[in-house]
């Protein structure tokens, strides 16, 4: 089994971070992730990353949506990464 992360960025138009924060933690997969975590960052950022039990690295995985147009000042930037050190149950 190999552990995935994918990393998922957007930063919202002024004023909105919190719009745009809530509606990450919205955001809802068909399967839970082995963890899911939130973040924010200066500059309205928002960050999302989710750890994923696959086949490899390449594995199709669900992936958060684009938000709104209005909510957002770009397209979401997206990475993966798979996990070295991974534990699971760990915070």
């Amino acid at each position: 089994m190999t552990v995935v992360t994918l990393m998922w960025e957007a930063r919202a138009v002024d004023g909105r971070g919190a719009d745009l924060l809530a509606w990450a933690r919205e955001q809802t997969f068909d399967a839970a992730p082995l963890r899911r975590e939130t973040f924010r960052a200066p500059g309205e950022r928002v960050l999302v990353l989710t750890w994923w039990a696959a086949a490899g690295p390449d594995a199709p995985l669900p992936e958060l949506p684009e938000p709104a147009t209005d909510l957002v000042t770009r397209p979401v930037h997206r990475w993966r990464f798979e996990s070295l050190d991974f534990v699971a149950g760990s915070s």
